[in-house]
């Protein structure tokens, strides 16, 4: 299949790239810009909105001003809940300039691109009404509250319990892993409403603000000394019945859609790609000394990767955008993306040699400021959370080719 630019695909890629020279605040540029988007990646544009500095803060808001008066916050929503309408291609030039480019995902993670579309599919009128808009000026900031110590693959387990009290749900329990919960005000999860019957049967999805003391976020540190998640205690936690999303009971469903959406991968085959070509510039600028054929070859073996990767991320873009739900789909892109960001990241380091394993950022002799070590030590959990590629491959045999399970 050609995926090359129409000229109305062309036309709109210029006008992303003129967009983005113009409208771009400083703050997100220059040698600066790069050095904490390396060294403090979980300084995102969700952090700078709650905790930022004021310079941080007002450069977050106008980006994402900018971005929605377009629509391109939020592509893959339709125009009537403020998003854009962009065809799928569109959808994945504007994803493809904005990463070249290096500016921040608005709306967080979790938010636009995850709770968004599952609101979308599953939520009422009213819900749409009071979670959309907030959702889409970066007003509601979002958490997912999945994971517990004894559910992590095996999500199903969970145990944090939510007990009917009138007209609210009363929760009391932990979560583990909790992606964001430090730099957000709105948590959605999944949460044991019916201890006695099969336990994916009595999971009940929920929305909920973070209000201290019912919730405390204590951080984990990971290897790279990165903070993106948490540890989350829930004491008395009380959520008004009406912010339950799907039915009561039928959670598990619900979650799986977000989870669906959250494994597409589109933003990560665009990111790939950009690292490859990040690659070969350092490569040809840095005059790095003939490495053998074997490490050309893996280049090379990655580079076509990429570009396998990139054509599973626009099959399921497609969907997407004719109204379908991938779903082993997805999982087929969640394995591959994260699976090949750990090979390409050792290929990487071996081409650099000792200068691939240097951490500093701004030590002029790290190539790509240390972007390949530091990826080579925080992908690892890139193939757990989310569901881990064992996971995913069951899903794959048993939806995707129908294969039995056990």
């Amino acid at each position: 299949m050609d995926w090359s630019d129409t000229p109305e695909q062309e036309e709109f890629r210029m006008s992303v790239r003129s967009f983005i020279q113009e409208r771009l605040p400083d703050y997100y540029r220059g040698e600066a810009f790069e050095r904490r988007r390396v060294e403090d990646a979980e300084q995102d544009w969700q952090w700078e909105m709650m905790h930022g500095s004021d310079e941080a803060k007002a450069a977050a808001q106008d980006w994402s001003d900018a971005l929605a008066e377009h629509g391109w916050n939020a592509p893959n929503w339709p125009t009537e809940y403020g998003g854009s309408g962009l065809s799928t291609m569109e959808q994945f030039i504007l994803k493809q300039e904005l990463g070249s480019a290096h500016a921040p995902e608005v709306g967080g993670g979790n938010g636009i691109p995850q709770i968004g579309p599952t609101l979308l599919v599953h939520g009422t009128d009213a819900q749409k009404e009071k979670f959309l808009g907030p959702t889409l000026r970066g007003e509601m900031l979002w958490a997912q509250g999945y994971s517990e110590p004894g559910a992590g693959s095996d999500l199903a387990s969970l145990q944090t319990r939510a007990i009917r009290d009138g007209d609210e749900y009363v929760i009391n329990g932990q979560k583990m892993w909790t992606s964001t919960a430090h730099k957000s005000n709105w948590l959605f999860g999944m949460f044991r409403t019916d201890p006695d019957a099969p336990k994916h049967r009595g999971i009940t999805f929920m929305l909920m603000e973070m209000h201290e003391p019912e919730i405390t976020v204590r951080p984990i540190i990971a290897m790279d000394w990165r903070h993106a998640t948490n540890e989350t205690f829930f004491e008395d936690m009380r959520v008004p019945v009406d912010q339950v999303l799907g039915e009561v009971n039928r959670g598990w469903y619900v979650g799986m859609t977000l989870l669906d959406f959250e494994r597409s991968g589109i933003a990560g085959a665009a990111a790939q790609r950009e690292v490859v070509a990040e690659t070969v510039e350092a490569i040809q600028e840095n005059a790095i000394p003939n490495r053998g054929t074997q490490l050309r070859s893996e280049l090379a073996e990655r580079a076509i990767e990429v570009e396998v990767n990139n054509n599973l991320a626009m099959r399921i873009a497609s969907m997407q955008a004719s109204g379908l739900i991938p779903n082993y789909e997805a999982s087929m892109g969640k394995a591959y993306t994260t699976e090949l960001e750990q090979r390409l990241s050792r290929t990487g380091m071996k081409i650099f040699g000792l200068y691939g394993g240097l951490w500093d950022a701004d030590d002029e002799r790290s190539p790509l400021r240390s972007g390949h070590t530091r990826t080579y030590v925080s992908s690892v959990v890139g193939t757990i959370a989310g569901g881990s590629s064992e996971i995913q491959r069951n899903i794959i045999a048993t939806r995707g080719l129908g294969l039995p399970r056990g």
